[in-house]
């Protein structure tokens, strides 16, 4: 099975690019922490075609932060030098929102906040 699920920061604004029949694309690298003793970051870079590119583009930016789930693919090509070269991106599947740099917690509700409700009986149900 091969299935990754991250949530980190864009490190840059991505962009939207074509292939030459049309079809949209963009690349762009996300920060993840990882949990350990000492704070590590990892910079991961993930791949998006088509309309999660198109929407990727149009609502995150720099320092937002995404989640990502897809799958990891391998690419082996040679550079203009000739030597044998290895990437490992995110093949992204599907995006989630997970709040903004700047937002900030919202207060957890008191409970006195809620209207008092009538304590019923299961008599009282329609069902």
């Amino acid at each position: 099975m091969n299935t990754v699920a991250l949530m980190g920061r864009l490190t840059a604004d991505p962009e939207l690019k074509h292939t030459p029949n049309g079809i949209a694309t963009t690349s762009f690298t996300i920060a993840v922490d990882r949990h350990t003793k000492e704070k590590q970051t990892d910079f991961i870079r993930c791949v998006a075609w088509r309309q999660t590119a198109e929407l990727i583009c149009k609502y995150f930016h720099k320092g937002k932060m995404i989640a990502v789930t897809g799958s990891i693919q391998v690419k082996n090509y040679k550079d203009r030098d000739g030597n044998s070269r290895t990437i490992t991106e995110v093949l992204v599947g599907q995006i989630d929102f997970c709040g903004d740099k700047s937002s900030s917690p919202q207060p957890a509700s008191n409970s006195d906040d809620f209207e008092e409700y009538e304590d019923i009986s299961d008599q009282d149900l329609p069902f």
